[in-house]
């Protein structure tokens, strides 16, 4: 099998990389080696076809996983096109929903604005303010309109101008085998823009857009789970042609409470008590996500037993009843005891062995059949 480069590396993209990093990394990319903007250029046409195959790939997530796992050969018996053989004009229709908002440089120009990429950051909450809401600043870095230019690509005071190979139509009829028929391809010299840039911005060198830091207050919803997204319209990316901007996916991470941990909308508490107070019941001082409460443990509680506190819990995000606290009882017993609590116990233990609970006689009852009846171990069976 032929040396071939790493996917991750032909598109200049992290393995952690999103989908939509990976379309905005090949649409980047197939552009910059489109064969009209390098006539003649052998190399740049590997390179054009090169970024198909690894987009290809890492845009398909069964595929992508096989390549993670096992490189180059866990793709062998896979479906991936033979894009060394093909005509660039056949990959850029493969991929048309990549290029729709490339400017033309792929099909021509496009038939209307198109809406800018989306973007995805992440924000901590604690678990407090999952249970009221919040309002957070969100600090992000976006492709935006270049400042200097307004977006034009042009240097401030100059113009794009019109190509005049195509008329601004950004496509050409071109003639092939003695004008027996025609063919309609990208402009040569705009690539399809439909105008041309004598004088670049110096800022954006002529790409219309740069890099800026952005800053926003995001509205959380009370009772948001960890991993859901809140979605801000408008502050992705600009499209192309005066089309509008993206949409702002803000992904939250919940961070670790000191005592709780969420099953739905339910708070769970370990509650720690002594044997004493789970044996006579006791109300227990417990802390919840607004402050403390009284939690009423009722005699003969067992280690492991639940006991609720309705309605102090999570709000539900679609307006439903609020979750519970639920706290399950951890029985402590005590490694060191002074005299009296050993001699109380002892009196406590004398008491037991004349009126023994249900549930321990009835085990002393099977050990004792166990041992002298029918059921008894084969050493200690009679002859």
């Amino acid at each position: 099998m032929a040396t071939k480069r790493d996917y991750y590396e032909i598109l200049q993209v992290s393995r952690s990389a999103s989908l939509e990093d990976v379309k905005r990394a090949y649409r980047k990319a197939a552009i910059a080696y489109h064969p009209d903007k390098n006539p003649g250029n052998a190399e740049a046409e590997m390179r054009f076809k090169e970024c198909a195959e690894a987009y290809e790939v890492l845009s398909d997530a069964e595929k992508r996983t096989r390549y993670d796992q096992f490189g180059h050969d866990g793709l062998q018996g896979s479906a991936v096109h033979d894009y060394q053989h093909m005509q660039y004009t056949d990959i850029f229709s493969m991929f048309n929903d990549i290029f729709a908002g490339a400017g033309g440089a792929a099909r021509g120009r496009p038939d209307g604005p198109s809406r800018g990429f989306d973007l995805e950051t992440q924000v901590a909450l604690t678990l407090k303010e999952v249970a009221t809401g919040a309002q957070k600043e969100i600090e992000f870095t976006r492709h935006d309109h270049c400042p200097t230019c307004a977006g034009s690509g042009a240097k401030p005071g100059t113009k794009k101008k019109i190509c005049t190979t195509c008329g601004g139509r950004g496509q050409v009829m071109q003639r092939g085998f003695g004008g027996m028929f025609s063919m309609v391809t990208d402009c040569p010299k705009c690539a399809g823009q439909g105008a041309t840039i004598e004088k670049p911005c110096p800022d954006c060198r002529g790409s219309g857009r740069t890099l800026l830091k952005r800053k926003i207050m995001a509205k959380i919803p009370s009772g948001i789970h960890d991993g859901q997204a809140v979605r801000i319209r408008g502050e992705g990316e600009p499209g192309d042609d005066g089309g509008p901007h993206g949409d702002l996916h803000v992904y939250v991470r919940v961070q670790p409470h000191a005592f709780f941990q969420r099953d739905k909308n339910h708070l769970l508490l370990d509650l720690p008590v002594s044997m004493v107070q789970a044996a006579l019941g006791a109300d227990i001082e417990i802390p919840t996500i607004s402050g403390k409460a009284i939690l009423h443990v009722p005699p003969g509680t067992q280690p492991g037993d639940f006991v609720r506190l309705k309605g102090l819990g999570l709000p539900d995000i679609d307006g439903g009843r609020s979750g519970d606290i639920i706290a399950r009882i951890i029985v402590e017993v005590p490694r060191k005891l002074g005299k009296v609590q050993e001699q109380l116990l002892r009196q406590f233990a004398q008491i037991e062995d004349e009126a023994v609970l249900p549930a321990q006689k009835n085990f002393f009852e099977k050990l004792r059949d166990y041992v002298v009846g029918d059921h008894a171990p084969p050493s200690e069976a009679k002859p």
